[in-house]
């Protein structure tokens, strides 16, 4: 969806999802995993959503919403007091799933300022 060079350029270390620091979290189907999602901590009042993936196979079934809600629920343990994220602005139904979750718009931010591909949301933490 984004073949232009410098595209995908968006880290994440596994230190950054470490247990005091944030999480990455699948979604299982039986025993298959369907779909994950990642949150971190950018400073003590803000985590971030990273890594939001379904299968294309069990999308439209409710998964992301789940995952959705658990990364939500892990950013909330963390003491998350706001949640942002990055997506594509070609990924028309993240966005949809994002806005119709209480994201709302944000000028881009850190490692994103640069990037005229990604499109930057937030949400109040406990809404």
């Amino acid at each position: 969806m984004y073949p232009e060079p410098g595209a995908n350029h968006f880290a994440l270390d596994a230190a950054e999802v470490a247990a005091d620091r944030g999480a990455f979290l699948i979604a299982y189907l039986g025993e298959m995993p369907v779909g994950c999602g990642a949150v971190r901590l950018i400073d003590e009042e803000t985590a971030e959503i990273k890594r939001m993936y379904v299968a294309p196979r069990w999308r439209g079934l409710g998964f992301s919403k789940r995952v959705l809600r658990a990364v939500e629920r892990h950013a909330s343990r963390l003491g998350a007091k706001r949640i942002v994220l990055e997506t594509g602005v070609r990924q028309a139904e993240a966005i949809s799933l994002y806005e119709g979750n209480g994201y709302a718009r944000m000028a881009p931010f850190g490692e994103y300022i640069d990037s005229p591909l990604s499109l930057c949301m937030t949400k109040p933490m406990g809404r």
